[in-house]
């Protein structure tokens, strides 16, 4: 099978807080968006040139949507803890602390945290699978 590209889409009702997190307190860069497609307004946001990338979508009426389980996870493997410590004290400065991982695996190596949806992403020290 070949695939060019994954996108993971996900609604919010918070577009620019969500744009923030990931842009300014994670880091990734915003790769794309749109506005007024349909009655949705997007962003794309990821790593340049990367093959895969996060898409945030908000209807013009809203899109709330309850978060997933506590265990429904964007993992990021990074194996610089400098650099995970660096995004984490940026993000608390924005109001967003660690909390405790539903499943204790991600403790051994990593933290969590909730983006403004109340989804979580975890920063893993360690260099993936």
């Amino acid at each position: 099978m070949q695939i060019a590209q994954i996108r993971i889409a996900r609604p919010t009702h918070q577009i620019k807080e969500v744009t923030k997190f990931y842009c300014e307190g994670l880091g990734l860069k915003k790769i794309g968006s749109f506005s007024g497609h349909n009655g949705y307004d997007g962003v794309m946001i990821g790593l340049p040139n990367a093959d895969y990338h996060l898409e945030f979508t908000q209807h013009e009426d809203g899109s709330p949507c309850p978060a997933p389980t506590k265990d429904n996870l964007l993992v990021f493997y990074m194996p610089n803890l400098e650099e995970i410590e660096l995004i984490q004290n940026r993000l608390k400065v924005m109001g967003y602390d660690t909390v405790s991982p539903e499943n204790p695996y991600w403790e051994k190596s990593g933290i969590t945290i909730e983006d403004p949806d109340g989804c979580r992403i975890v920063l893993m020290n360690t260099p993936g699978i």
